[in-house]
């Protein structure tokens, strides 16, 4: 299996994702669309992630290249091909697909609970998965409007679209459960997510977060490792 990721900051990556894919052998290439890399052929890959960013999906004048990485986006889905996105790139699947995406009335930045709907309960990707699951939240726009036909899948009382459907193999995040140890204190390092940080937590929020995030990590990547194991399962079933 050969996975295409789509990164927008060299911090926000697939994070443990990183090492479930190593355990099962899965070959991955990352693309820095913010360092300018063209996004490859579709040929040969037989997945496409896209991660988290500090830019929005409306920012074209700024990064002109969000518009070829909508227009990517679009194409692979409607391939019929597995698609994940998380936070933002679970932003750019709706913009994409003719979804809205707003700035938030209320950030959510910190370990929040997040409900899944009914539809969430009886999705294969969420098979096993507690009824309200913790997850890392750090963004300050979100999907306000889904995409013609999206399922919504999960929601949180300041975000009601907090995962999403599109057809049978397409899916957005706009939670985190890939963090790992390091994640915070590399985000806080991004000059917007520190200056948003901030106006939530106020001075010293880092450490705080930091602290929040030790206390559940393990919960955290025992549900990204269900997830990672569901997701891949429904693809190995169609590949074999």
């Amino acid at each position: 299996m050969r996975i295409l990721v789509l990164q927008h900051i060299d911090v926000e990556h697939p994070g443990i994702f990183r090492d479930f894919l190593a355990e099962d052998g899965f070959a991955w290439d990352a693309v820095a669309l913010d360092a300018g890399a063209p996004i490859p052929p579709f040929d040969g890959y037989d997945m496409l992630w896209v991660m988290g960013g500090p830019m929005d999906v409306w920012e074209e004048d700024a990064y002109p290249w969000l518009a070829a990485e909508k227009a990517a986006i679009a194409e692979w889905v409607a391939t019929g091909k597995p698609f994940l996105g998380i936070c933002l790139g679970h932003q750019l699947l709706a913009a994409s697909l003719g979804g809205k995406v707003a700035p938030s009335a209320q950030p959510e930045i910190g370990v929040m609970p997040v409900s899944l709907t009914g539809a969430g309960r009886a999705d294969p990707l969420f098979k096993r998965f507690p009824a309200v699951p913790l997850s890392l939240q750090w963004h300050g726009s979100e999907v306000v409007e889904p995409p013609p036909g999206a399922v919504v899948l999960a929601q949180s009382p300041l975000c009601p679209v907090q995962a999403i459907r599109v057809g049978e193999r397409a899916y957005g995040l706009q939670f985190h459960v890939e963090a790992t140890a390091a994640t915070v204190r590399e985000w806080g390092g991004v000059p917007a997510y520190a200056e948003a940080l901030e106006r939530e937590m106020g001075v010293g929020g880092l450490a705080q977060f930091e602290a929040e995030l030790a206390k559940v990590l393990f919960s955290l990547n025992a549900a990204a490792r269900r997830l990672y194991d569901n997701l891949m399962g429904a693809v190995r079933g169609e590949l074999d």
